[in-house]
């Protein structure tokens, strides 16, 4: 992925420095000139990596630090700090609302992706409960008006568009128009594509933005632009004035720092990163995250909003996480879990936002990972629905199902095994959730009536009982009986990941064990021997 490289030699270059025995200035130096030439080679602006290099130099001052300061743990938090200072330019983006009509337009030059993009922010805002529409505006490109109509259609989105009309202004107008009237949350505008060089398109756009007001101008850029970020972002800023920023096309191997560079420029945020061509490969940017991510420290908060908008509708993943409630785990839910890993895209994006799983994967390719989801979900279709409802006891009673399953899905009894004790290890998990779940119920009960000072000291005797520390039944991060109710029952969805099991009460550690042990068990299973002419459409409604 675009600045993978770039993480791992930031990475490499903090983390031999903080191993040295010999913590001096020229080690220091030596981290600094490595960082730097890193940045270079990632088509990071000169000017900005000079301002880098002094910042972290300014900070971490040998000649006047106290002898009691940690240097090697000051300078990783200098150097984070400074990383995440590069890509925050430090100003809100706007933030669309429900009940009335958000008018985005994009811009950007050709070939930068803007169309695709168009869609994808489409169906980002739509899973989340927005009412979308795209309008065509691009009557420059041939084909423009059919790309964005295909893609409207395959993802369900109302489109609007012309193949006569030739004023792009006009288009836009109507389009706006039309679905403002019709009460829609977001309408998206997709423009064509220009250069600072071509006054007459640049012009035109000008004038696109007077005709439809937009609430918010987003600019497309090519992660693969390199150093004419900068010249050309500064063009757009100056007569389109955008505020925002998506860059497309990190999921290959461009340098992709000439964009990051563009944020400093403009002083505008990134919002979004484009990670593939799938329309759900887009990721919502953070500047810390982003950070946290590109050196390896995993982006949790993305994964669980990856998560919930992957399952947000699925009626299986609810049952899931109504098993889980109540302490039971079947192998259909197993099956379920693979099922929505699946739908979350590569294994490379979903590995690069767990903390350490990216070192897990590290070797193992998309095609490879993929496959073997695939293995484990043969191995499911070739059960019986009794098997499927089960808890796995029956193949522990008689092993010859297992012969059964591997003949019948072409694999081999070991792949079989290795599925079954991923299974029971997080049946163990599920069960000891519930049980955890049960307690709390029992403890909010105790709390409806009567003494309130009596019933909360017998809870806490009961908690200690457990097992918990200071009377919290080893829970961390939970520090009221309320915030427990939250975390472990507070409604669906509000309960955690119901696509990755359902674990409504499980903390963070639960979590990344059990993703853990899901690459254990994929390690185990081896041996793979309208509208046209001025009209509209419904996008496939």
């Amino acid at each position: 992925m675009v600045l993978q490289d770039l993480g791992r030699r930031i990475n490499a270059a903090v983390n031999d420095l903080a191993r040295s025995n010999n913590l001096d200035e020229k080690a220091f130096d030596d981290m600094l000139k490595e960082i730097c030439a890193a940045l270079l080679s990632a088509d990071v602006n000169v000017k900005l990596v000079q301002t880098v290099r002094k910042s972290i130099k300014k900070t971490v001052d040998f000649a006047s630090l106290p002898a009691t300061v940690n240097k090697k743990r000051l300078i990783q938090k200098t150097v984070f700090d400074e990383l995440v200072a590069l890509v925050d330019p430090h100003s809100e983006s706007f933030r669309p609302k429900k009940g009335r009509s958000n008018v985005i337009m994009f811009v950007g030059l050709q070939g930068a992706g803007k169309t695709t993009t168009c869609t994808k922010l489409a169906r980002h805002y739509q899973m989340r409960g927005f009412k979308t529409a795209l309008v065509c505006a691009d009557t420059f490109r041939a084909g423009a008006f059919d790309q964005l109509k295909q893609n409207a259609t395959k993802a369900k989105i109302p489109y609007y568009g012309s193949l006569t009309q030739t004023d792009p202004a006009v288009v836009a107008a109507e389009g706006v128009a039309q679905f403002k009237k019709e009460r829609f949350d977001i309408i998206i505008v997709d423009t064509s594509g220009r250069h600072r060089q071509e006054e007459e398109l640049f012009n035109e756009m000008i004038q696109i933005q007077e005709a439809v007001t937009p609430d918010q101008t987003i600019m497309v850029l090519d992660s693969t632009i390199g150093q004419a970020a900068e010249a050309q972002s500064s063009a757009f800023k100056a007569s389109a004035n955008f505020g925002a920023i998506i860059i497309t096309k990190t999921d290959g191997h461009a340098a992709g720092g000439g964009a990051i560079s563009a944020v400093a420029a403009t002083n505008t945020p990134i919002i979004f990163l484009g990670t593939g061509e799938h329309l759900m490969d887009l990721e919502r940017f953070e500047p810390r995250a982003f950070v946290q991510k590109l050196l390896g420290m995993g982006d949790v908060a993305g994964l669980m909003d990856h998560v919930q908008a992957v399952t947000r509708d699925s009626a299986a993943a609810k049952e899931t996480y109504k098993h889980i409630a109540e302490g039971i785990y079947t192998i259909r839910d197993f099956r379920e879990n693979i099922t929505s890993i699946m739908k979350m895209g590569p294994l490379s994006k979903l590995s690069g936002m767990i903390p350490g799983l990216s070192n897990l994967t590290q070797g193992l390719d998309d095609e490879d990972g993929s496959l073997k989801l695939r293995r484990m979900v043969y191995i499911f279709d070739s059960m019986t629905a009794a098997e499927m409802d089960s808890d796995g006891k029956v193949f522990v009673e008689k092993p010859s199902r297992m012969v059964r399953i591997a003949h019948g899905s072409g694999t081999s009894v070991r792949e079989v095994e290795d599925l079954l004790s991923q299974h029971r290890m997080m049946a163990g998990m599920a069960k000891r959730v519930g049980g955890q779940k049960k307690q709390m119920q029992r403890a909010q009960n105790m709390l409806k009536g009567g003494n309130k000072d009596q019933q909360m000291a017998a809870m806490q005797k009961r908690m200690q009982a457990m097992g918990g520390a200071g009377g919290m039944g080893g829970m961390p991060g939970m520090g009221d009986i309320s915030k427990m109710m939250q975390m472990m029952g507070g409604g669906q969805g509000g309960g955690g990941m119901p696509g990755l099991g359902g674990m409504g009460g499980m903390d963070m550690q639960s979590m990344m064990s059990q993703m853990s042990g899901l690459m254990g068990g994929m390690g185990g299973l081896g041996g793979m021997g309208g509208g046209g002419g001025g009209g509209r459409g419904r996008g496939g409604r």
